[in-house]
């Protein structure tokens, strides 16, 4: 009888939404802040997940491809949530923290 090698007890398709958790895991929740100038919905960005480069608002200088940053945008803007999600932008921790 052939040998099989796939391991005992593994059903195919049994793991894929793992694989988006573990995703989510990494790249952290998405919370709401209040901050001086209003609410704002934060969601962190793991260095995995991070393809393009950005210009932080707080210092102006770059987020490089590969870098784990934060997405910020208000939660309570005038012009609606489509609108919000429009004007999101990216900041490096720190900047965000001091903001």
């Amino acid at each position: 009888m052939p040998r099989s090698n796939r391991p005992r007890g593994h059903r195919p398709g049994s793991d894929e939404g793992d694989g988006d958790g573990l995703d989510r895991l990494r790249a952290g929740w998405r919370r709401t802040e209040t901050r001086r100038d209003g609410l704002w919905t934060v969601q962190p960005v793991a260095a995995t997940r991070a393809g393009k480069s950005y210009v932080c608002p707080g210092c102006n200088l770059a987020i490089e491809p590969g870098r784990a940053h934060l997405v910020a945008w208000r939660g309570d803007g005038l012009m609606g949530e489509a609108a919000d999600l429009e004007a999101r932008r990216h900041w490096h921790a720190h900047c965000w923290k001091i903001k």
